[in-house]
């Protein structure tokens, strides 16, 4: 067996993991990720699971919700162990004060150097993955994920940590400890093939937009083609400005064409600024983007996985928290789960997915032969 999946949804910590615990069972687990619900006291789950599974290399973070074979949850914890017969050896490290530290990718970079004993620009990025994950409040995603991009050929994925859309604080874990203000970067050597499957269900439209003015710090957008950002948003969608949050879901933004479409997600209006989940460079050109069936989308997408890449023993999926809350209102969650029923699936509902950069609404997947 290479993996070995569990989900728990007691409500008491040493339940939860002597729950966790009894599923895993005896298998011989090389690597451990999961996926926590912010309800689960983040202060204990790290280390609670780490005694439990003592000796064995895991990572997590918080949620806005879960995700395990057949099923989308809240509320709980999903984990998923690795045997060797998908990783042959990992390392991890943690990116710690990422507000304030440039420097931290290229420390750890420099560590993993020295673990695997080549540089990470000469790793194979079929032999080697990362999975990143990063404290979803942290604003440092961009940061990131371009540092990781410019240092290596190999790819990264994973997902920004959420707290239940509280907004408050967000948590990464690593080795039975809790982070705030960080990333933690796992560097997997592989021993099976894998594959990234980055779906987003959307077509683009015939409105084109540049962005004339805009903060990529704060991520907020000034000006579209040279006007106020949500009233031009609002004529080229065709809502009265005051409704406009209401599209959100349904007519995000843009980067690419046809399947290669990079979202960027508006998040809130500020006057007549618009604030959005990722950075907007000035002078952006973007499509607007018209929504299509979760559900289909997702389905097709993966049985065409399956024929051109094989049968799939694991899945890990990064899927986004807007595309969560779409699934909840059309009461589709149901169904979304059954698309992964058949095979040894875990994920969460992330405040933004990594992957070739920080981006929103799609479900990037991490995929094991």
């Amino acid at each position: 067996m290479k993996v070995k999946i569990a989900y728990s949804q007691k409500p008491d910590i040493k339940e939860i993991v002597a729950d966790i615990k009894s599923q895993i069972g005896t298998f011989d687990a090389k690597f451990i990720q999961f996926f926590s619900s912010s309800s689960i006291s983040p202060e204990e789950i790290s280390a609670e699971m780490q005694d439990a599974f003592e000796n064995i290399e895991m990572i997590g973070c918080t949620t806005a919700g879960e995700i395990i074979t057949g099923m989308m949850l809240d509320n709980s914890i999903v984990v998923m162990a690795f045997s060797e017969e998908i990783f042959g050896d990992c390392k991890i490290e943690v990116l710690k004060n990422i507000s304030t530290d440039e420097k931290a990718v290229d420390k750890a970079f420099d560590n993993f150097a020295s673990y695997y004993h080549n540089s990470m620009a000469n790793l194979d990025p079929q032999e080697y993955v990362g999975i990143v994950l990063i404290d979803g409040l942290s604003g440092k995603e961009e940061t990131i994920n371009e540092r990781i991009g410019d240092l290596t050929n190999v790819s990264f994925i994973g997902g920004s940590a959420g707290d239940d859309l509280q907004f408050k604080k967000t948590f990464v874990y690593a080795n039975g400890k809790t982070y705030e203000n960080a990333a933690v970067i796992a560097l997997l050597k592989c021993n099976t093939e894998f594959d990234i499957l980055k779906t987003q269900s959307f077509k683009t439209t015939p409105n084109k937009i540049t962005i004339t003015k805009s903060d990529e710090a704060s991520r907020t957008v000034f000006e579209i083609n040279n006007k106020p950002a949500a009233e031009e948003y609002a004529r080229l969608i065709n809502k009265n400005k005051d409704n406009i949050t209401e599209a959100f879901f349904a007519s995000p933004l843009g980067l690419g064409y046809e399947q290669n479409i990079y979202v960027r997600s508006p998040q809130k209006i500020d006057n007549n600024n618009i604030i959005f989940y990722c950075s907007i460079k000035e002078g952006m050109e973007l499509t607007i983007l018209e929504s299509t069936d979760i559900i289909a989308e997702t389905t097709n997408a993966l049985k065409e996985k399956i024929i051109n890449f094989g049968n799939i023993s694991a899945i890990i999926n990064f899927h986004c928290i807007l595309r969560t809350l779409e699934l909840k209102a059309k009461n589709t969650t149901d169904a979304y789960g059954k698309i992964f029923e058949n095979i040894p699936t875990i994920g969460f509902s992330t405040y933004g997915e990594s992957y070739i950069g920080h981006i929103n609404q799609t479900s990037t997947m991490l995929l094991f032969k």
